[in-house]
């Protein structure tokens, strides 16, 4: 008789510690967010631009493909363009929540760098900054935007500043198309 007493008085007593305990216990640990730079107002902007592509040029001439993924954490967008005479470049796209603005930096095969700064201007992605030319160490101001188009594509504008002109030149026109083939 006894130990059913003991017995009782032990399962009371920790059913009335229970809910203390439970209150106690921390809960689980949460799986961290997959893509935490979303949560960023403004990281999203350039989201458009996301895709295979193929690009071709005002004539209609097709003289690459691109493609463009969200990167670690969603906090860069990579760039992986080809272009049908096989010269590559890659760029990185971020969005600096500190500054506000989007950043793209370029290395491409054919010795062009490029480092351009900005953000949405209406719907379009417009970033300014310069352009250096590796093998001559020349660098100009460069400026570059992307527009979203009705039927789906993307068209890149870049203008680079001419000093001889004073003015802006165009440097490339490009409309991006979607596909599936690979990059």
């Amino acid at each position: 008789m006894r130990t059913i007493v003991r017995y009782a008085l032990t399962l009371g007593i920790l059913l009335w510690l229970s809910p203390a305990v439970a209150q106690q216990t921390p809960p689980p640990p949460q799986p961290p967010n997959p893509f935490p730079c979303d949560a960023i107002t403004g990281s999203s902007d350039f989201d458009f631009w996301l895709g295979r592509w193929e690009v071709s040029i005002t004539d209609g001439t097709v003289v690459g493909d691109n493609y463009i993924a969200k990167e670690p954490g969603g906090c860069v967008l990579l760039e992986r363009w080809t272009s049908r005479g096989q010269s590559t470049g890659i760029s990185m796209n971020f969005f600096n929540p500190s500054t506000a603005k989007w950043r793209q930096v370029w290395v491409g095969s054919g010795g062009s760098l490029i480092d351009i700064v900005g953000g949405l201007d209406g719907q379009d992605m417009a970033l300014e900054g310069t352009i250096t030319y590796a093998a001559s160490g020349v660098s100009a101001p460069f400026r570059g935007r992307w527009s979203p188009l009705e039927d789906g594509r993307v068209r890149q504008y870049f203008e680079q500043f001419g000093a001889d002109s004073d003015a802006w030149q165009p440097w490339f026109e490009g409309f991006y198309r979607p596909t599936t083939s690979a990059p």
